[in-house]
């Protein structure tokens, strides 16, 4: 099945807050605190504790199994760049919708640059502030960006989202947590 779509602006988004460090999601929680909207990308901000984030949904979804398209019922499928007071870059995190399958991992894609995300249920993220700083470099470079994964129950996604204000968006991300 093929899902095409934007993030509205009624939409409240699903976010992810992190524990100390950023490593594991402490909470998840819906926002409707939007400061900005950049073309594909929205800003939110929390204020306890501080983050800034810029957001998009993709703009075209493909779930396969076996080859063979096939529909499922998913959750927010949300791209984020996600801004703290105590980072120099943002943390770039993915949630596919689903549980992704156990020790896998979420391959990006951009232009020719490739990355992978390490999964914990429903989340992933870049495993360290380098390789954010890389993606993110990536992000604000390229056009779209795709995201393949595996579910727990072994249907393959593809999801493609649209770079177009990445950079816009993040900036007002990163001067939204710098006050």
């Amino acid at each position: 099945m093929v899902f095409k779509g934007r993030l509205g602006s009624t939409l409240a988004i699903a976010t992810l807050l992190f524990a100390a460090g950023g490593v594991q999601p402490a909470q998840a929680e819906e926002s409707t605190n939007r400061v900005a909207a950049e073309t594909d990308w929205s800003v939110f901000v929390e204020e306890s504790p501080k983050e800034c984030w810029a957001v998009s949904a993709p703009r075209e979804t493909v779930n396969t199994r076996g080859g063979e398209p096939v529909q499922v019922r998913r959750g927010d499928i949300l791209l984020f760049a996600t801004y703290r007071p105590d980072r120099s870059t943002p943390e770039i995190s993915f949630t596919g919708g689903y549980p992704f399958a156990p020790d896998s991992t979420v391959d990006v894609t951009i232009g020719s640059n490739e990355f992978q995300l390490f999964v914990d249920g429903q989340w992933a993220w870049a495993g360290s502030p380098e390789e954010d700083a890389r993606l993110f470099a990536a992000m604000r470079a390229g056009a779209e960006a795709v995201l393949t994964a595996r579910s727990s129950r072994g249907t393959d996604t593809s999801d493609t989202f649209s770079l177009f204000g990445f950079t816009a968006a993040t900036e007002e991300a990163e001067r939204q947590c710098a006050e």
